[in-house]
Order: C-alpha cells, then structure tokens, then sequence
C-alpha cells in the first residue's frame, strides 16, 4: 500500500470509529469522587462520540487495579481509564510492586481540579493562619494532624505543615474525607487538609474553621478563604484533579477523535454547571501541558515523599 493510501485508510478508520460502546473504568466505588466525575461527563461523551459510553467500577486499594487493568487492555481506544493526581503522580512513588507505570497511559484531558482546605476545630483559638501558627507552636508535640489518607496530598501538605513550623505533630490517617471529617467535628483530631466538598457545609455552619486553601486562587464557594499562596505559604499548595487517559498505544486518529469528544464534553455548558455543583473546578488541560503538568508535580512530590520516607502496600 502506498503512504497516500494508508493515510486515506488510517483517516476512514478514525472516521468509523468508534463502532461500539467505549467504556471508562473507575478505580472506585459508585458514588465518590472518582465515580461522580465519570458519570457527569458521559452523556455529552456520548453524543460527541455516537456511541454510548459506560463506567465500570473496579474498586482496590488506591485505585491500581483500575490502571493494571486499562494497562493490559487492547489499545483500541474502546477502554479508559480515570486518573488522579494520587493515582498518577503519588502512587508510582509509593508503591513498589505496582504492575503498571504511568508511561502506560497517554493522557486525554485533565477534566476537573479542586484545591484542598486546612480546617481546624473552634476549641482551637484562632481564627486566621498567624494566630494559628502561634498557638500551634506553644502546644509543640502535643497535636495530631488528620489526613483522608496516607501517601494523598492529605497526608503531604500535612507533613510540609509540621515542617514548617517545627510542630512535632502526630499523623492520624483516615480512610477518606468522610470518616475524617467526622473526627474533626467531633474534636477527637483538631486539624487537617481535606476535602472542600466534605468540608464545606461544615466551614459554613462554624462547626469548623477554614484556614486556607490549596489552589492558585480562592475557591469559588470560600471566596473570603484566603489561598496559602497568598498567606507566603507556598510549600503548602496543592490541587486534586479528575482526567482521562488511554492506553498509550492508542492509533493517533482514534486518540485525536477522543482528545476533541473530550474538550467537547468539558466545554458543554450543562455539563461544566453540573461539574462545577460537585464542586470541582473544570480544566479542559490536554496535551502537551497536561503531561508537563503530572512531571512538574511528580517531582516535587518525590521530595516530599523521600523526606517522610513513606512506602505504601496493597
């Protein structure tokens, strides 16, 4: 076959595609985080596409099994994969026998962020970030600190915390933002990086006091939360995100159908209001930013994590 031919016939097969359903597997339960972001977009991913799109749950421990799975699939396009800012910048330097590597996927879009928020208990006394770094410095070695989960952003920007103001803190990890939260309104642990979403009702009746937040800028819903950056508190910066990625081996035309499908999706006005209810803040990033963007925060976390020397297991 000739160059010009197989280009006609690479360019027809792209135009065919997709001719079934395209499924997107989610490293989780239905019904947090993960789930709640695939669901949204899937209808107007759909229509984009002309073909149903489904999500498949396949829950573990810290999601891995969704990416060996997607890992080992056929490189059709026709199986993606969720991932995270935990999944694919923190788990490949936590866990050591992971049977998939981040070279295993290429990225689509980095579909939706939102930045954590530093909440403390009332008992506390203090009511911005200064009083608080005062008070936490008086009371040296005898605080915890509650994280949603060990090796997340969570547990890190917790870590930097206690770093950086010498505050001989305890780790108290939790097993989501759910459970930890809990704990916070109870006062049984009295500060923490969590989730905005879980958190803001909270912040919002005074059960709990925001400190600050992670992202660039304020949160929409805390508009007076002043971000860390602002604070001069920039090791404590940070954002959890959503995005798609296909294997890597995926054919170029069918990977640009997916990449335009996905900007569409995003871009829709009822699916970014939807999006944005949940709480999240939507991107569009695609490539090549989206891929500098996991390498820039991989190596700054890489630091993080050699310092505090943590390992994680299935």
């Amino acid at each position: 076959m000739t160059v010009g031919g197989l280009a006609v016939c690479t360019a027809a097969t792209a135009q065919a595609w997709p001719l079934r359903p395209v499924t997107i597997v989610v490293g989780t339960p239905p019904g947090g985080g993960f789930d709640a972001y695939a669901r949204t977009i899937i209808d107007r991913l759909s229509r984009g596409l002309g073909q149903q799109v489904l999500v498949d749950n396949k829950p573990s421990a810290a999601a891995n099994l969704s990416a060996e799975y997607v890992a080992k699939t056929a490189a059709d396009g026709y199986t993606l994969l969720v991932g995270s800012a935990a999944l694919m910048e923190i788990n490949p330097l936590t866990f050591s026998d992971l049977r998939w590597k981040p070279a295993d996927f290429k990225p689509i879009i980095k579909g939706v962020e939102a930045p954590l928020v530093f909440v403390i208990h009332p008992k506390i006394p203090a009511r911005n970030f200064a009083q608080f770094a005062a008070w936490l410095k008086s009371n040296r070695g005898m605080i915890a600190y509650a994280s949603f989960s060990p090796g997340t952003p969570s547990h890190f920007l917790g870590y930097k915390l206690n770093e950086r103001l010498a505050a001989e803190m305890v780790h108290v990890p939790y097993k989501g933002s759910g459970p930890q939260v809990n704990d916070l309104l109870g006062g049984h642990v009295l500060l923490g990086f969590t989730q905005v979403q879980t958190a803001l009702p909270h912040v919002k009746a005074g059960k709990l006091i925001a400190l600050g937040t992670t992202g660039a800028a304020r949160y929409p819903s805390m508009p007076d939360v002043a971000t860390f950056e602002e604070l001069g508190e920039k090791d404590l910066t940070a954002t959890i995100w959503f995005g798609l990625f296909a294997p890597a081996a995926v054919p170029d035309p069918v990977y640009r159908r997916l990449v335009e499908a996905a900007r569409a999706a995003h871009a829709d006005p009822e699916t970014r209001a939807a999006l944005e209810r949940q709480g999240f803040q939507v991107s569009g990033e695609t490539e090549p930013e989206f891929s500098a963007g996991i390498r820039a925060r991989s190596e700054r976390w890489a630091g993080i994590i050699k310092a505090t020397g943590f390992k994680s297991q299935e």
